[in-house]
């Protein structure tokens, strides 16, 4: 078969996605602080668009009659020319003093933000009562104090400000010596004699490497880092594992004397540095509120609070367009208008899609939401997508960084989509997240001298549940619970029952 040119004609279908449309299926996966951000921004580009202020009778609850009434008599008086009584004349009236009568009230002279008699605040308005919140020093500010004590040459101080920076939260050095000496041009053993200075900073234990080094600083402190405790802090892995055999051979001392410094050891503070601000924490605020339904269902409602509400102004744009000078300027407008009535749109649907996703996630789960975890369902993306006729991607990014706050508790909206463990009695599959909560269960209820091993836990999921999973499956459920291997826990129970024996006596005395 020759091969030559030609040319044909072929007709296909695809999809072009324009920037408009991305930037909505973008608006889908952003939290509500985001979105808020995202919206700002927007306010600051577009005259057209302007935020909508809910007024009184949207968003404020109605008043009592009798409040109404107070507050009517008291505009017709102040309407009348009537003067209202000042805090001299209300005490004259109850035949007290001012302070009697109104003990928070500070003096005429000498305060400068306190309310007047009047009740009034000079210039008219309140002060913000964030003024007056104290806020938690900073690490950084409170070693940085400490090193202009301790040091006194501007070398020693410049490598401290160094030290200081290498520290994370906790407190702990994070950076590598070497690092701080090559970038500086300094002598190592000068940045480890400023780094042993600066080890005595308050909080003790600041400027550690490792929690070894730093529960051996607060012990130096104390004067108890003998070469006993020495000897156990240098075995702190035996700890962990609650090895107690090897570590009282480790150490060489008896159980009595390793109870103490274990009692010593308790007493310390292993992350010195987050007893000080770290930064703003922010709260989770839910996206979507559950409520139980008069009529035995689940009520579905979005937490407007925290959605952004905007309007396009086309008052403004109709007089402005008028007074354009140039195809520029026209255009412009246009395109504020176009972006308006698009964001609009999208904030509109990007609500009704989040409230279709979560009242059929509600409709799913509604064992959960009535029983507990235990009667969680495996539910996956698609799942749902095909529930309410949406695309798989769509209900992942409406489903990240969002929140739902149910009877239950708040849960991430990806919390409810779980993985299928099959059935050993060939019924409905179980939710992962339903198995992990039954593996706890039994790891919570065993005896001291019956402890569960991974296999046995299968084998009761096995029977008594019938839950069709692996020894490896329980094993890798039971890590990502951070709950510790068969041995360990044996080795926990018995030192918990050896110490519990060992106060008995003390007791009944």
């Amino acid at each position: 078969m020759a091969l030559s040119p030609r040319l044909e004609f072929r007709q296909s279908q695809n999809l072009t996605l324009t920037p408009q449309l991305m930037q909505s299926i973008r608006l889908l996966q952003l939290s509500h602080l985001e979105l808020n951000d995202f919206v700002d921004a927007e306010l600051l580009r577009n005259p057209i668009l302007e935020r909508e202020e809910g007024g009184p009778d949207e968003h404020e609850p109605a008043e009592a009659p009798e409040k109404r009434t107070e507050m009517s008599a008291y505009e017709d008086t102040v309407a009348q020319g009537e003067r209202i009584k000042d805090a001299d004349q209300i005490a004259e009236g109850y035949d007290t003093s001012v302070d009697n009568v109104f003990p928070d009230a500070g003096q005429e002279h000498g305060r400068a933000a306190g309310p007047d008699r009047n009740g009034t605040f000079e210039g008219g308005e309140a002060p913000d009562l964030d003024q007056y919140i104290a806020s938690r020093p900073r690490l950084s500010d409170h070693l940085e104090a400490q090193a202009h004590m301790l040091l006194r040459t501007p070398a020693d101080r410049l490598i401290a400000q160094h030290l200081i920076d290498g520290i994370n939260e906790a407190g702990y050095l994070v950076v590598e010596l070497e690092a701080i000496a090559e970038l500086l041009g300094a002598e190592l053993a000068d940045v480890e004699a400023v780094l042993e200075a600066m080890q005595s900073c308050d909080p003790v234990g600041v400027f550690a490497r490792d929690v070894a080094e730093c529960l051996s600083i607060q012990l130096r402190e104390r004067d108890r880092l003998d070469p006993i405790m020495q000897k156990l802090i240098a075995n702190l892995p035996l700890l962990a594992e609650h090895n107690m055999p090897a570590l009282l051979k480790a150490v060489g001392c008896d159980r009595e004397d390793l109870s103490d410094m274990l009692a010593e050891l308790k007493l310390l503070d292993p992350r010195p540095g987050l007893a000080f601000d770290s930064g703003p924490v922010e709260a989770v605020v839910p996206d979507v509120f559950v409520r139980a339904g008069p009529d035995g269902g689940w009520q579905i409602e979005l937490n407007t609070e925290v959605l952004p509400r905007v309007l396009v102004n086309r008052v403004y744009y109709a007089s402005v367009s008028k007074k354009t000078r140039d195809a520029a300027e026209k255009t412009f407008l246009t395109d504020c208008l176009n972006t308006a009535n698009w964001l609009t749109k999208s904030l509109d649907q990007r609500a009704q899609t989040i409230t279709k996703v979560a009242a059929e996630i509600v409709r799913q789960q509604d064992g959960f939401l009535t029983h507990g975890v235990a009667h969680l369902k495996p539910m996956t993306l698609k799942t749902v997508a095909e529930a309410i006729d949406m695309h798989e991607s769509t209900v992942s990014r409406v489903t990240s960084n969002k929140y739902m706050a149910t009877p239950r508790g708040l849960y991430e909206m990806k919390y409810f989509f779980t993985t299928a463990i099959a059935s050993a009695t060939g019924g409905g599959d179980h939710s992962a997240e339903a198995v992990r909560h039954r593996i706890k269960q039994l790891i919570d209820a065993e005896p001291a001298n019956d402890i569960l091993s991974d296999d046995t836990i299968a084998e009761m999921l096995r029977k008594e549940q019938g839950i069709d999973v692996a020894r490896r499956t329980v094993a890798k459920y039971r890590e990502g619970m951070n709950i510790p291997s068969s041995v360990i826990r044996r080795r926990q129970k018995k030192d918990f029952d050896a110490a519990a024996r060992k106060l008995a006596p003390v007791e009944r005395m």
